[in-house]
């Protein structure tokens, strides 16, 4: 089974998945920065149901944090999948995304480092190339609950990342933005040009406008 929902078919969700145990919700962060990785997370949790979850988006740094504690405690298996900024200029990120989804899936452990496997895989909008049962619906992030905690976990995640990131690239105030477009950030990519983790895919267009306002050769 593989189907795509709306956002008003929640209750087909529903319906569809009372017969599953392992439901594995599924979502990932960081389609939109001009650097660093795309990062998804999939997680299977247990019957408790925490209060305050939902899509990372909305919540503070603060907020997802302290959940995020929680959702881990109450986690029955969690999985991450990272694609960098190389496999994102040679395959798009839209791929990028699918793939770092798909591995996730697979990469999912219980707190005994056993690995665990789906019967059902909840998404975010989207459909993964695997054999397990799928549904995505369109703002499953806020609308599903496994989907809000993998938000959680992945924004987290990849947060982290960018903050190390910024250790190795302190000019570029990574820990910020988070690698996202900012004014700021272009302002840095001016002086000093791009780093190893930025995507040169989605620079052209940025360079090809500078380029035309300003006349100057910057180039990837």
């Amino acid at each position: 089974m593989k189907i795509k929902l709306k956002r008003d078919q929640l209750d087909i969700l529903i319906e569809k998945s009372k017969n599953y145990t392992n439901i594995c919700g599924v979502d990932e962060v960081g389609r939109g920065p001009i650097a660093g990785p795309v990062v998804s997370c999939a997680v299977i949790m247990g019957e408790n149901h925490i209060e305050g979850v939902k899509d990372s988006k909305k919540l503070t740094d603060k907020k997802r944090r302290l959940l995020a504690k929680d959702i881990f405690e109450n986690a029955i298996a969690v999985g991450y999948g990272v694609v960098d900024n190389y496999v994102i200029d040679e395959i798009n990120i839209r791929q990028a995304s699918l793939l770092a989804m798909k591995n996730a899936v697979e990469n999912m452990k219980d707190k005994d480092g056993n690995h665990i496997k789906a019967n059902l895989i909840l998404i975010d909008a989207e459909l993964i190339d695997s054999d397990i049962d799928q549904i995505g619906i369109i703002s499953g992030d806020d609308l599903v609950y496994e989907i809000s905690c993998a938000s959680i976990l992945a924004k987290i995640y990849r947060d982290d990342m960018m903050i190390e990131y910024s250790k190795k690239y302190p000019e570029y105030m990574f820990e910020a933005h988070k690698g996202y477009g900012t004014k700021k950030h272009y302002e840095v990519i001016d002086s000093n040009g791009i780093t190893d983790i930025h995507r040169k895919s989605f620079m052209k267009k940025y360079y090809e406008q500078a380029n035309g306002k300003t006349g100057r050769g910057n180039s990837l």
